[in-house]
Parts: structure tokens; C-alpha cells; sequence
């Protein structure tokens, strides 16, 4: 995928949003962050609330700043009861992820094993133990002005909202048409805002063999 990404450089800009911290961004797309910001126009991370454009950084947004300590305890306290009650096949550590832009949360625990990621993944599928934690934290903090939705395989993105995927658009005002490929495109989906925003066309992948026939079915319309 690295080399196919090289060749649609070629042809047009290329941008990289993700809703994990700057260093979980690196593991999966480079060597280094060096390495990665001399593969892509733009890196954002977090969201776009940690962005680069031609390896030079943006203001970094900070979660903490936009909630305000009191609500921040009260959000994490709650997570953790909640987390408390639930019963999973395993459970192991690292269950709250501070970021600069946002809270990641995970049931079973970000230092779970691959094999554990997996297990967890076909649980929730089953159990919908995700979704159900959404709909009581929204609940818990109607009124508060929380994006609230499941993201990759094992966790769920809290932030303040307008601060999810689309968040990193103001920084591409000087494209007419942004493409967006993503794969969490459904409602509740942490790519679903970016997906449907009337500033993206957005298409919606399985996984990466997808996206790399998408972009290439693609690029042939492009001049």
C-alpha cells in the first residue's frame, strides 16, 4: 500500500486523518515521523487537532482546555463504573487514553494482545457492547456538546463536537474537492462526519485492497 500511495502522490495531494495520537499514526504508516511527513502532504492526527503540512506543525487543540476539569473527572469517573460493570471474556489495561483532542476509551483495554483484539471485535459484533456504553454516555452528558462514536476495533472517540474527522478540513481550504476514503462510514461511525460533509466526496472502503482499487478507479476520472 506505501508504494501505491507514493505513485497517487504523483498525481495529487495527499492527506492522512486518523482519530489515534501522532505515534500510533507513525506505527502504521512509516518508520518514523520524518519518514511519514515526507509521504503525505498533510498528517493529522487526533483528528486534525495535531496536523502537519509539509512537515510544519499546527496549533495543537486541547481537549482538557474545551471540557474543563470538572466535567473531564465526572466523564472519566463515569467511563470507569461503567467499564467496572461490564463483563467481557478478558480484560486487561490501559482502559482510558488521554489525547490532546480527545478521550479513546476501550472496554476490554488498549494493552490487550492481537489475538484478544480479534476475540473482542466478534464480542461486540454479538453483544453490542459498545454501542450500548454510547448510548448511556450520551445520556450521561446530554447537553455537554460531546461527539460520542465508535472507532476502529476496540474503543470509543469522545470530543467536543465539530472536533471529529471534519475538524481537519479547515486546513485544505485551498482545495476545491477533497476525496475522503474511509471505512467507519456508517452513522456513529468515527468516519462518518468527514464521509457525508458537503466539503468531501466521500467513499467508503472495506480495506486497504478496497481502497487501493477505489483510488485507482479513481485517478482515471482525474485529469
Amino acid at each position: 500500500m506505501c508504494d501505491f500511495l507514493v505513485e497517487v502522490r504523483k498525481r495529487i495531494p495527499l492527506a492522512v486523518v486518523g482519530g489515534s495520537d501522532l505515534s500510533k499514526i507513525v506505527e502504521q504508516l512509516g518508520d518514523s515521523l520524518d519518514d511519514v511527513l515526507t509521504r503525505f502532504d498533510y498528517v493529522f492526527s487526533e483528528n486534525g487537532l495535531v496536523g502537519f503540512h509539509d512537515q510544519n506543525a499546527f496549533p495543537v487543540k486541547s481537549i482538557k482546555e474545551k471540557l474543563g476539569e470538572d466535567r473531564l473527572q465526572k466523564l472519566i469517573n463515569f467511563t470507569l463504573k461503567r467499564f467496572s460493570e461490564i463483563e467481557l471474556p478478558v480484560k486487561r489495561g490501559n482502559f482510558i487514553e488521554f489525547r490532546n483532542g480527545m478521550l479513546n476509551v476501550s472496554p476490554i483495554g488498549r494493552s490487550c494482545s492481537q489475538q484478544e483484539r480479534l476475540d473482542f471485535v466478534k464480542f461486540d459484533a454479538d453483544n453490542h457492547i459498545r454501542q450500548r456504553f454510547v448510548e448511556q454516555l450520551e445520556e450521561f452528558t446530554k447537553g455537554w456538546d460531546l461527539n460520542i462514536c465508535i472507532g476502529g476495533q476496540i474503543s470509543v472517540d469522545i470530543f467536543p463536537k465539530g472536533w471529529d474527522k471534519t475538524f481537519c478540513l479547515q486546513y485544505l481550504n485551498d482545495f476545491d474537492t477533497v476525496y475522503f476514503f474511509g471505512d467507519k462510514t456508517a452513522p456513529g461511525g468515527n468516519d462518518y462526519d468527514i464521509y457525508v460533509s458537503s466539503r468531501t466526496k466521500g467513499y467508503s472502503v472495506a480495506n486497504p485492497e478496497d481502497t487501493r482499487k477505489q483510488v485507482s478507479e479513481l485517478l482515471k476520472t482525474i485529469q
